[in-house]
């Protein structure tokens, strides 16, 4: 290689060098300080692109999570409504029961008949209270059957039936207005009570099996969701045990470098030697 005043190509190779080190140890920062390996499209484009579709679907189930979260709300509010009046019709048949004696009193039969009544507009109550969020499955005011997202593509639901309990209803068969202040009166109304404590406590049965399904799919949507992101991590998360001896490394080879250019920088003062007499 000539010695040459105008050209020093060792101090060009020793800056190269140099400056690729220093790209290393920028990115080698960065991924300590972000974490990740894969921090933008500059990084891997195809990485990160993955990285972002499975992002989009992790804050799909969210919304999903917060659907079937609402559902398990709805019905857990609708079951202890029901129980409560499964409750409250099991007091009833006990007064109706009582004023089938025909040797009541009047004074006996009018308590029994107040407290029956008095039963069913606690049950009214019960039904007309057991709302959460505006929703209401227990009143017949919500149509057959209400649908919650179940999957981040919005095109599959779960199903939550409606339970109309409402007095006079098809579950209810007790007429709001229903009394027992005769032993016939209370006698024609034991049947009514008998098929409403069945039909209560059969849609009890249902409700419960489809919030123990909407309960099971919340589950598996959390951990689909902590699965996804489990695998996002894989993907751009970085080592940090690597990065770290990485980092210390390009430190080192940074210390070189600049004493590598040093070095070559001083190398044409060789040439003054040249010219001394």
């Amino acid at each position: 290689m000539a010695i040459s005043v105008h050209t020093n190509q060792s101090a060009l190779v020793a800056l190269q060098n140099l400056n690729k080190t220093n790209d290393q140890l920028d990115s080698a920062q960065n991924r300590i300080s972000t974490g990740l390996k894969v921090a933008g499209p500059k990084d891997n484009a195809s990485v990160w692109g993955i990285a972002q579709a499975q992002r989009a679907d992790i804050g799909a189930l969210s919304a999903v999570k917060m659907s079937l979260d609402r559902a398990q709300s709805i019905s857990d509010v609708a079951m202890s409504a029901g129980e409560t009046v499964s409750d409250l019709l099991l007091q009833m048949k006990e007064k109706v029961t009582g004023a089938m004696d025909p040797s009541l009193d009047t004074v006996a039969r009018t308590a029994l008949d107040s407290d029956f009544k008095a039963l069913l507009r606690q049950i009214r109550q019960v039904v007309n209270d057991a709302e959460f969020d505006g929703a209401n499955i227990l009143d017949g005011a919500m149509g057959s059957s209400v649908r919650f997202l179940a999957n981040a593509d919005a095109n599959s639901y779960i199903t939550l039936s409606t339970k109309n309990m409402s007095l006079g209803g098809s579950i209810m068969t007790l007429a709001a207005t229903a009394s027992i202040s005769t032993s016939t009166l209370a006698s024609a109304i034991q049947t009514a009570l008998t098929a409403s404590i069945s039909n209560v406590n059969q849609a009890l049965g249902d409700l419960g099996a489809q919030a123990r399904q909407i309960e099971t799919h919340n589950k598996f949507v959390s951990k689909l969701t902590d699965t996804l992101n489990s695998g996002i991590g894989n993907l751009v998360d970085a080592d940090m045990a690597k990065e770290s001896a990485r980092l210390q490394a390009l430190q080192v080879q940074q210390q070189l470098g600049a004493q590598a250019l040093s070095i070559a920088n001083s190398a044409p003062q060789i040439i003054l030697s040249l010219f001394k007499s």
